[in-house]
Order: structure tokens, then sequence, then C-alpha cells
């Protein structure tokens, strides 16, 4: 007999999968400025409906050897893996606050947009305000069953959460305007300041600025591989997005005093 507990994870592993299989959606059709709901899923290079049997999250890109059914163009490993990526996640997600079942959701969601919002950022600079400013709100709207604030009243959780968005933007703000004076052009994107908004909304000040340091060395350590490899140089863009979304989903699960002496 199947354990509780086993059927418990098992589920939460598929609802990842299939949270990752929409995340690909967004992906794919919100830089081209494309309803995630409709039409339905098609072939990117034959434009061929997908059938609900071929669509079928990791499964269906294995048993079709990883070419469409219909052209046999490849499809992208990448789909498989954001699904298992978001499968995994919400597995850990759920190991860690499966004893608040409202913030699991939430964090799901906000790991999914994160996760959307690196890739379209790494492929195109840009990042969806519908993702960003959709996260503001979903901070927000989760600040009174939120763990990472404590054991505070539903009102203060929400300040928090407020002022954690504002001070998220105040502070990439700042460093833009800063960064835009010292070496005379864009230092950080107008994306990248309401992502970090986003992240204050949901974690807190304590949370935006963590995911800041954190970014920041992040990103330090790939461009510096970059340009040691020859492949840019000093003056060349690079998405900041990516890191500072890797940076969020860490916070999802704890805060580091990085911030400190800001409580949240």
């Amino acid at each position: 007999m199947i354990e509780p507990q086993t059927l418990e994870s098992a589920f939460v592993f598929i609802l990842g999968l299939i949270v990752g299989s929409f995340t690909n959606v967004l992906i794919h059709r919100l830089p081209k400025e494309e309803s995630p709901a409709s039409p339905r899923s098609r072939c990117p290079q034959c434009g061929h409906p997908i059938a609900f049997y071929d669509n079928v999250p990791v499964f269906s890109y294995l048993f079709l050897k990883a070419h469409c059914r219909h052209c046999r163009g490849l499809i992208s490993p990448r789909y498989p893996l954001v699904e298992l990526g978001m499968g995994l996640l919400s597995f850990a997600l759920w190991r860690r606050w499966h004893a608040h079942p409202l913030w699991f959701v939430s964090s799901l969601i906000s790991a999914a947009a994160l996760i959307a919002i690196s890739l379209i950022d790494f492929e195109t600079f840009l990042i969806p305000d519908i993702l960003s400013l959709g996260l503001v709100g979903l901070g927000l709207i989760s600040a009174p069953f939120n763990p990472l604030f404590g054991h505070e009243s539903w009102w203060m959780k929400l300040w928090i959460s407020f002022r954690g968005g504002l001070g998220g933007f105040l502070i990439c703000f700042f460093i833009a305007w800063l960064g835009e004076k010292i070496f005379r052009k864009e230092a950080m994107g107008g994306g990248d300041i309401k992502l970090l908004a986003a992240v204050g909304a949901l974690t807190g000040a304590l949370g935006a600025f963590d995911c800041l340091m954190m970014g920041s060395l992040l990103g330090t350590f790939y461009g510096l591989s970059l340009m040691f490899k020859g492949k840019v140089t000093r003056s060349d863009p690079i998405p900041f997005g990516p890191f500072l979304s890797a940076a969020a989903i860490f916070n999802l699960f704890y805060l580091l005093p990085f911030g400190f002496p800001f409580r949240f």
C-alpha cells in the first residue's frame, strides 16, 4: 500500500510539472505579446495544433523523441527542462512550507513567474510588466499568510509587504540613477526595478536587499566568465533579471541577514 506522504509528494511534483508546462507558454508567447490562454498550443515550426496526448509534461518530449509528430521538427530541450525544474521546485517548496499551504501556492506561482522572467530577459532583455507587476500584486495579496513575515498581525504583514515593495523599488531606482550618472549609460533597466519591487512585496525589505546582493554577485561572476572567454566586453549589456530571479527563488525558501538592520 502506498503511503499518504508518497502520494502527496507525487501530487505536488505532478502539479509542478503542469505549472512548468504553462510557464513554457508564458516564455514563448509573452515576448510576442500573444495571449497565453488562446489559441491552443501549436508547434512553433509548422503551426499544427498540439494534441493533448502530445502535451504531457516531460513524457511527451521523451515519447516523441524530441520531435514534432507532424513536421518532425526538433523540439527545444528547454521545454522539458523547465517542466522538470518546476516539478522539483514544487516538491522542494512543499517540503519547506507544507505547514503553510496558501503560501506554498503563492510561492509556486512566484517561482514560475521568476523562471519565465529569467528566460525571457535572457533572450530578449525585456521583463514583461504583467509578470513583475503581477508579482507585486501577489505579494500584497499573500502577505497576511506569508510565514517569512513572522507572527505579526495580518495588517502588519500587509504593511511589511507594502514597505518591502516600495523599498525594493527605491533601492533599485537609486542604483539605476546613480549608475547612469557615473557611467553615462543605463545601468539597470526599468524591468529590473519593477522586479525588485516585486521581490520586496513577496519577501520584505530584507528579501529585496538580499536579492540585490546575491543577484549582483551572481551577475558579476557570470559577466567575468564571459569576459574571460572573450565573448563580451565591459561595454556589452548583460541581462540582470535572471540573476535577480535566481536570488528571489532562494528567498522564497529562506532570508539571509544581509539586510541587517532591516528586519523584513
